[in-house]
């Protein structure tokens, strides 16, 4: 009867114990993961980099420097053509006689913006177009899915060629300097992913007894959908996003390179003024001589997209039900 009376009260001081909450958890263990930290870190200095890119690049971009094409980097003693490095352009000059370091600055702009801002189209389509797929069911969701099958056939990167070649000329294809028509390609045919996650989230927690509970009090199908379905599914689409930016920069960076990226810009108050792509194409162009304009952008999308990369990881592994409790 003792140990009755001890189990029962040893009960209620667990459940008066305070647990700590799911974020909480999964940000705790994020904070532990020290290649997801670094990640950020690295992340965090590039978009810095693009926010002050005007108070940190020591030239205008597209400013040709009469004189001093062909320049090494500092860390050169002398350059392929026999070019000696001047301290005044730190990461040397290219063909035109433009600031290596200053074009880098600047091209964080386009690639972090290219990163987040289509990704948030397609976290809009993919969250919403999920989340009435799965809970409508039926015919709802039979012809939602059809179309993201559809979707999900066509090649991206065929997709995103065809689309910058055709419209590419209009006024469409001429706003933000070629940007505008690159955001609304890497989203068209990008949202299939989270949609197909978040309608899988839906049919499971749909199901679940909090569920049936909201419905047995009155609660309307939106009020269901968007305060309590939609935050239970938010953990993979998290990981999701943490991916798929670093894949929006690449596809950026492909493009760029194949000349079909953002319009290259003469007017020097104009925010985006460069990319790393566009650098990547100018530096294989002059590869023997000037090898530095063609490896620092790239250098540049490498350590962005590994960054991500590990944070990608660490969200995943921060979130994973399975690990709740063992640290």
């Amino acid at each position: 009867m003792m140990a009755e009376k001890t189990n029962s009260i040893s009960d209620l001081n667990t459940l008066d114990t305070p647990q700590r909450d799911l974020l909480v958890d999964a940000f705790y263990r994020l904070t532990k993961n020290k290649a997801a930290m670094a990640g950020s870190i690295i992340i965090a200095i590039f978009i810095l980099m693009a926010i002050f890119a005007k108070q940190l690049a020591p030239y205008n971009p597209i400013e040709i420097h009469s004189g001093k094409g062909f320049l090494p980097p500092v860390w050169l003693k002398e350059g392929p053509n026999g070019a000696i490095p001047d301290p005044a352009f730190l990461l040397g000059t290219d063909t035109l006689g433009r600031d290596v370091l200053s074009r880098t600055i600047y091209g964080a702009r386009v690639s972090i913006v290219v990163g987040f801002l289509p990704t948030i189209i397609i976290l809009v389509m993919g969250v919403t177009i999920g989340l009435i797929s799965g809970y409508a069911g039926g015919r709802v969701d039979n012809i939602l899915m059809r179309l993201t099958d559809v979707v999900y056939a066509f090649p991206d990167l065929l997709f995103f060629i065809i689309a910058m070649i055709t419209l590419r000329d209009t006024w469409f294809g001429q706003l933000f300097n070629g940007l505008a028509l690159l955001f609304c390609a890497l989203a068209v045919v990008n949202w299939v992913a989270v949609a197909r996650v978040v309608r899988g989230q839906v049919l499971s927690i749909k199901e679940k007894e909090f569920i049936e509970a909201a419905r047995c009090v009155g609660a309307r199908d939106l009020h269901i959908m968007f305060k309590h379905i939609m935050p239970n599914s938010l953990g993979p689409v998290i990981i999701l996003t943490a991916f798929s930016i670093p894949m929006m920069i690449i596809t950026e960076a492909i493009l760029g390179y194949l000349g079909l990226g953002m319009r290259p810009s003469t007017n020097p108050n104009d925010i985006f003024l460069t990319s790393w792509g566009s650098m990547l194409l100018e530096g294989q162009s002059a590869l023997n001589a000037q090898p530095w304009v063609l490896l620092i952008p790239a250098i540049c999308v490498a350590l962005v997209v590994l960054s991500f990369t590990f944070l990608g990881d660490g969200f995943r592994d921060a979130l994973d039900p399975r690990l709740q409790g063992t640290e």
